[in-house]
């Protein structure tokens, strides 16, 4: 499943090719026809994210919600936009470019007052302005539940993946079982800053690096990572492999309905 960093990127994307367009919409597969025909030549007037939520405003009033889960694809071309194939959910065309949206969980139109609520049962979202960090550490430091799950429950921080979570803990030698209410305020505003610097750079390079330039393969000399989500990490989807840092096996075990990734020696505290 995408990580936040992701949904800001293609909230920026769909901006930059659309905003300020009226496009043509369309629902090649039928499953979103209905609403496609509401908002075919109306006006897209804003993006917006929130966690793994992507929201598109047409009009002033009408928002097309999506969430990509596991199967969910967006891709960009330019105009004139090939043929269509019937496994696209929705299609937004206009005089220069085309987007394909295929395979989401969530594709639905809804009002005002419904993205309003699904803003409210999400977490603050290290990207946003109106991010409350606060908010978040109010139901960490009440928390029996470790802190390495806590950071994947959407209700609590938003836009926070596998991936962060893993790489985040391991760079503040944080043990991943921990449990929240052990979390010190310091070490939170310490997590919070660096997850808030580290998906903007996600946003601005489309991809995940979270090694510190001493630890990149040019600075120690090895080969660089060779993995399908690409970027440098530290821990992630490097069970058994040496850390950077101390040597010791990477270890995964399951946690919170996904694979965690930490370092037993860098990650005792």
């Amino acid at each position: 499943m995408p990580e936040g960093h992701t949904i800001h990127r293609l909230a920026q994307d769909y901006a930059e090719r659309f905003q300020g367009t009226a496009p043509r919409v369309t629902s090649p597969q039928g499953k979103f026809s209905d609403a496609a025909d509401l908002l075919d030549g109306a006006l897209l007037t804003a993006t917006e994210a929130h966690g793994k939520h992507l929201f598109l405003r047409f009009r002033d009033t009408d928002w097309v919600h999506i969430h990509l889960g596991l199967f969910g694809k967006v891709a960009f071309g330019p105009a004139p936009a090939p043929p269509p194939t019937d496994t696209v959910r929705l299609r937004l065309a206009n005089d220069t470019a085309h987007v394909d949206l295929r395979g989401p969980t969530t594709c639905a139109l809804v009002t005002g007052a419904e993205k309003r609520a699904v803003h409210d049962r999400l977490g603050p979202d290290p990207l946003r302005a109106d991010a409350d960090p606060d908010a978040a550490y109010r139901r960490i430091s009440r928390s029996r539940t470790t802190v390495a799950a806590l950071l994947m429950d959407q209700k609590v921080i938003a836009g926070v993946g596998n991936v962060y979570r893993a790489e985040v803990l391991f760079r503040h030698g944080i043990d991943p079982y921990r449990a929240g209410r052990d979390l010190t305020p310091a070490e939170w505003e310490a997590i919070w800053t660096d997850l808030v610097a580290l998906m903007r750079e996600g946003v601005r390079h489309n991809r995940i690096d979270t090694v510190r330039p001493e630890h990149t393969p040019e600075a120690m000399g090895r080969p660089p990572r060779v993995d399908d989500h690409g970027g440098e990490v530290y821990v992630y989807r490097r069970a058994t492999r040496p850390c950077h840092i101390c040597g010791t096996g990477i270890r995964t075990a399951g946690l919170a309905a996904r694979n965690l990734f930490w370092c037993p020696t860098c990650q005792k505290s």
